[in-house]
């Protein structure tokens, strides 16, 4: 609804707010605060503290008050009243949201007023209300969503305030908000009731709106490049593009299991083949691993195909688009990530998994042509390594764990083994590696990227090459897809693909080092 049809009327109020209270501006501190008002976060529905909001709640219905209101038409927001407020000084606004704390004191009455955009405080007086509509003011609870009705002013304390002539309850709040809540002390329940941590933390709600924006900006950048967004199905007959186990769901009218996708790429390249040159998704995808601050069951991928690239061409894409984003969220290329200063500014370098493992460890797998000696220069820096691990798999397992998490600036590690890189096309000048890339910054795989494998022979033999390792008890490698492997012998052209984790994007944009900080919902073991 247009601010036009909300505003009501304006009328300069008095440069002195006179009252029964000598100075508005005097009156004591908080009488109640959204962090003292209950010890119950838990609350049983018998306690005292809940009983007492529903005595509170048959007392309004009593009087005829609806405790859950209609629509409030409000003409403003709390930022916009105090960023606003030379030309809203003494005019009429209109504003709804939460109480959080009220301060009370004889016939006159402190309250703030939260709302998407942060808090007001607001100012009732009996005088103005009358008697019982200024003690049904002063019975409300911490929590409660009102509308409010008043004249913008500012006290002697310089604090912009809204006096109130009329009010609304609009919702009821049965249960108290949790004590000691500020200060994150129980990050569990966090995340379990995110509701109520983007209550009373303004920093979560600030993440999340800049998720948002870096969201919008990405499509964006993509969409002035000229991709094409898309939706893919989310349940798959044979799950494929990355390694991992999948979810596995039923389809009971076809009886026949489906997974979860664990990946959008099978699907986005064969709309390359069908002559979609550019095209991008972003959407869930799931994977059946382990929960931590690095992973979540489910999460949010970018993923993005052009025909006649190759990895070369997603490398500069990568760079243009998340500094472009970082520009347009932030308002700038330098970000602050976990005590370090990371500048996004292009170009980034490049170097090989060899180079990079050879830097950080010293050992040159240049010199290192057969799978036992790879084995033992893993063994000799202390990893543990699978006794059949090849030589391209030991070097992986040695970047992994020793090199990967030390990047901190952007860099492209690039030439990965072809052993771990079965959908990428294979180096004309070394078969034993591939051209993709991983972009790691903040000591995180923030893009996986390929020149795309468009040889359909070559292909079948990579996936019968998983499905070995499958037959072997190795639960994340590929499936046999035929049906993309038709797809491909249609003919796809060069291809660059790359996904980008929209969820590490975000964390790196908004400074937070887990993912249960920028997902609103992470997965949780149930509670008992």
């Amino acid at each position: 609804m247009s601010q036009e049809r909300c505003a009501g009327g304006h009328a300069k109020v008095a440069a002195d707010i006179k009252s029964d209270c000598a100075d508005p501006d005097a009156i004591p501190p908080a009488t109640q605060t959204a962090q003292e008002a209950s010890s119950a976060e838990d609350a049983d529905p018998d306690s005292e503290h809940v009983r007492v909001r529903r005595q509170k709640l048959e007392a309004l219905r009593a009087r005829a008050i609806d405790p859950f209101g209609r629509r409030f038409c409000r003409t403003h927001h709390a930022r916009d009243i105090v960023e606003g407020f030379e030309r809203l000084d003494g005019g009429t606004v209109r504003i709804a949201g939460r109480l959080m704390a009220i301060r009370s004191h004889g016939k006159a009455t402190f309250a703030d007023l939260l709302d998407l955009t942060g808090r007001i405080q607001v100012y009732a007086k009996m005088d103005e209300l009358g008697q019982d509509d200024y003690e049904l003011f002063t019975s409300l609870d911490i929590g409660d969503i009102v509308g409010v009705e008043g004249k913008v002013f500012r006290t002697r304390r310089g604090e912009v305030t809204v006096e109130i002539s009329k009010f609304a309850l609009l919702s009821k709040a049965l249960r108290p908000l949790p004590d000691k809540w500020h200060g994150l002390a129980d990050v569990d329940l966090r995340y379990r009731q995110r509701y109520l941590d983007l209550i009373v933390n303004p920093q979560v709600r600030e993440v999340f709106l800049k998720r948002t924006a870096i969201v919008r900006a990405v499509r964006a950048f993509l969409d002035s490049r000229g991709y094409v967004e898309v939706e893919t199905s989310a349940m798959h007959a044979i799950p494929g593009g990355a390694t991992a186990r999948p979810f596995i769901t039923h389809h009971n009218a076809l009886d026949i299991d489906l997974y979860l996708r664990i990946a959008l790429e099978l699907h986005l390249k064969r709309l390359i083949v069908g002559g979609l040159e550019k095209v991008y998704e972003i959407g869930r995808v799931f994977r059946n691993e382990g929960i931590s601050t690095k992973h979540n069951p489910e999460f949010t991928m970018l993923e993005l195909y052009e025909a006649y690239a190759d990895y070369t061409d997603m490398m500069n894409l990568a760079e243009d688009l998340i500094h472009y984003v970082a520009v347009q969220v932030l308002g700038q290329a330098k970000v602050e990530y976990q005590g370090a200063v990371i500048d996004l500014t292009p170009p980034w370098p490049r170097k090989t998994m060899v180079e990079a493992v050879r830097e950080r460890t010293g050992v040159d797998f240049d010199a290192i042509e057969s799978d036992e000696d790879a084995r033992a220069a893993a063994r000799r820096l202390g990893l543990e390594i699978d006794p059949a691990a090849s030589r391209g798999k030991a070097l992986s397992e040695i970047y992994e764990e020793l090199v990967e998490s030390t990047l901190v600036s952007p860099v492209f590690v690039i030439d990965h083994p072809i052993e771990i890189s079965p959908l990428a096309k294979k180096k004309a000048e070394d078969p034993r590696y591939t051209y993709r890339f991983e972009l790691i910054m903040g000591g995180r795989e923030m893009a996986n990227a390929f020149s795309e494998l468009n040889d359909p022979i070559d292909q079948r033999e990579r996936f019968e090459a998983q499905v070995a390792l499958r037959d072997q008890g190795d639960e994340e490698a590929h499936r046999m897809d035929e049906d993309f492997l038709r797809a491909l012998e249609h003919g796809m052209p060069p291809t660059g693909g790359m996904g980008i984790g929209i969820d590490r994007l975000v964390m790196l944009l908004t400074n937070q080092n887990s993912l249960r900080d920028v997902i609103l919902f992470p997965t949780m073991r149930p509670r008992k």
